[in-house]
């Protein structure tokens, strides 16, 4: 008897393209949901037949009372390594296997890259009036070049981050709490002596840290009253690291003069929200690791871990780290 898979998330209508899912078929169904379940017995009541299910990063949580409804889920693929939105210890409980996959760093570098440039020369206003016959020249771009870059996290991505503000001619200033001088060294880059410094200092920040209890609302009210008041923050990170209120009136207020966003508390985003309307907001709908690249090793993977799965092979299973 063959297993049941869905793919949820599907946003794009893309994810049986960017693989070669014929290689289970004879031992598979693949069924692909394209729409975000916002309601919870909604989700659960299409799902609770599969056995397998492939889940797009956070998109769809999965938490201990979820997983309680799902009895014949066996296997739960998500892209990427980690998965902050699946509780890994009641996946354990319940004898469902998680497995992650591979993925393209250079993406969301990117993509936060594509959001400074935005901000900082103004793209959208210009291309609107562009189109639109509006003003020829109606701002005056921030130039990068002897400008401070701060990236809050030094990981692969803020080093990604890093080598190409080098490029442009910036000056780079990092720092994360276990953050030292000799790692900020080799690659360049001025270890701030503080956060306080950090976000004093920056002309952009930008966030390169993973959500933790640790670093849950790092930037709230208090870090953006140092910024200055030119200064932009990019957030392709995780939402849950700044404080959305804080920011939000910080972005009313003129506290800083802008922010670049990827990530969201809620995604979707609802349609009214404030944070599609502020003239201050260069947003995108989470596509940080949305391309060409990233969703074909994505999915390629979520193929070998299904095969592995068959085969008594696991590939690439996470498991919950006893505290």
């Amino acid at each position: 008897m063959k297993l049941n898979c869905a793919i949820l998330d599907d946003y794009q209508h893309v994810a049986e393209q960017m693989a070669d899912w014929s290689v289970i078929e004879s031992q598979v169904n693949i069924h692909s949901y394209h729409e975000y379940f916002e309601d919870r017995n909604e989700l659960i009541e299409a799902i609770q037949d599969y056995e397998i299910l492939v889940i797009m990063r956070e998109r769809t949580k999965f938490p201990e009372d979820v997983l309680r409804k799902l009895p014949n889920l066996k296997l739960l693929i998500t892209t990427g390594m980690r998965n902050a939105s699946i509780d890994l210890k009641a996946a354990e409980k319940l004898g469902i296997t998680v497995c992650g996959t591979r993925g393209k760093g250079a993406a969301p570098t990117e993509l936060t890259w594509a959001l400074i440039h935005g901000l900082s020369r103004h793209l959208i206003q210009e291309n609107e009036a562009f189109r639109n016959g509006g003003a020829w020249q109606s701002t005056i771009g921030v130039g990068l070049q002897d400008k401070t870059l701060g990236l809050l996290g030094l990981g692969k991505i803020g080093q990604q981050m890093a080598l190409i503000g080098q490029a442009m001619g910036m000056h780079i200033l990092a720092w994360s709490e276990h953050l030292t001088p000799e790692r900020a060294e080799a690659v360049g880059v001025q270890l701030a002596t503080s956060k306080e410094q950090l976000l004093a200092e920056s002309d952009f920040l930008s966030i390169h840290l993973v959500l933790s209890d640790r670093t849950r609302r790092m930037i709230g009210a208090q870090e953006f009253a140092l910024m200055k008041p030119s200064a932009y923050l990019i957030n392709t990170s995780r939402a849950g690291i700044v404080d959305q209120t804080a920011m939000i009136e910080a972005l009313q207020q003129g506290i800083i003069a802008g922010a670049g966003l990827d990530v969201f508390d809620t995604e979707p985003l609802a349609d009214d929200h404030i944070l599609r309307k502020l003239p201050n907001v260069l947003g995108t709908p989470h596509i940080g690791y949305v391309s060409d690249d990233n969703y074909k090793c994505f999915y390629e993977d979520a193929v070998e871990d299904i095969q592995g799965y068959l085969n008594n092979d696991i590939q690439r299973q996470l498991i919950y780290v006893r505290k």
